[in-house]
């Protein structure tokens, strides 16, 4: 019997390599989409010879997200960014290129589309970020009915964004900042745990059409979270409360450093440390609100991070300490 095929968009990146190990491990073929094949490169030794296989994708492009699709049974969408640079906007990244992907998964008669989103994302607030994948989510449903909305609080992992960055922060830096008094509350999920979530969705007709909030067991502030990372990495640092007034302007500073030249700002790192938008983002919590679906209903008891964190921050302890 032939396998089925699921595209994954975005499957080259820190959730993306989770979902396509789920799916490969439970038979199918996986088409990994990403904007350079040498991205994905590592995708190859997942599964069997020939399982997982690589897709260039510009998810900006009509005609490419198209042939991309073509001869998919089911479509995953994981497309994403967490700032903006360039051409790379929230509203062309989380809406217009959402759109095309259920618009190119209804014409190619797509069985199932599972499209990732974030909590939050439906009360927007002021963020730009949250404002796209609300827009993101309301276009998905008007061209895909039947899709489903999964959205995660902060995803952590081997490879994650969050628990490694604050690790190396606090290898050279004698304090962390706490915006807003780090009082908002998030719910970190396990990036398997996401990725498990993901592949159940695909597979169950009584997943189709809903919204999903997928959060770990255990809610905590920001700075109960920077506690618990300290803890780990064995280190003590000031944990230092900024008002969300005085982040903006932290914010504004290193995006306009950003912005300039390379040769005007030798040596800067090529992501920015803070935006004006996260710092709105940090205005409201990241959490599970209880008004949709959750993992109750998938049959999966998350990972909490105390399992988890300590297998990959423990290279960020002092040496005398490892």
């Amino acid at each position: 019997m032939p396998r089925e095929v699921v595209t994954v968009f975005g499957g080259a990146g820190f959730i993306g390599r989770y979902v396509v190990r789920a799916l490969a491990s439970n038979g199918a073929t996986v088409k990994v989409a990403c904007r350079r094949s040498s991205d994905a490169s590592f995708c190859r030794a997942i599964g069997d010879v020939g399982q997982v296989v690589i897709a260039p994708c510009n998810v900006r492009d009509e005609a490419s997200v198209r042939s991309t699709v073509e001869g998919s049974d089911k479509v995953v969408n994981l497309a994403g960014i967490l700032y903006e640079r360039g051409s790379q906007t929230f509203e062309q990244v989380h809406h217009q290129s959402a759109a095309r992907i259920a618009r190119a998964a209804a014409d190619a008669g797509v069985e199932a589309l599972v499209h990732v989103s974030a909590i939050g994302a439906d009360h927007p607030g002021l963020s730009s970020y949250s404002k796209s994948k609300g827009a993101g989510e309301a276009a998905v449903r008007a061209l895909f009915a039947r899709a489903v909305i999964i959205r995660p609080s902060i995803v952590f992992g081997p490879e994650d964004d969050f628990f490694n960055r604050f690790a190396g922060y606090a290898r050279v830096c004698p304090a962390l900042p706490l915006i807003g008094g780090g009082n908002t509350k998030f719910q970190p999920v396990y990036v398997c745990d996401v990725a498990d979530a993901i592949s159940w969705a695909l597979s169950r007709d009584k997943a189709a059409g809903r919204v999903f909030e997928l959060g770990g067991p255990r809610l905590a502030t920001f700075r109960e979270l920077m506690e618990l990372l300290l803890s780990f990495v064995s280190r003590e640092r000031l944990l230092m409360p900024i008002p969300f007034g005085f982040g903006m302007v932290m914010a504004a500073l290193g995006e306009t450093l950003l912005s300039l030249p390379s040769y005007l700002a030798p040596g800067l790192t090529p992501a920015p440390i803070l935006t004006r938008d996260q710092v709105r983002l940090l205005r409201q919590d990241n959490i599970v609100t209880g008004k949709f679906g959750t993992f109750s209903d998938m049959g999966i008891a998350p990972v909490s991070m105390e399992t988890i964190l300590p297998s990959y921050l423990s290279r960020f302890r002092p040496a005398s300490r490892i």
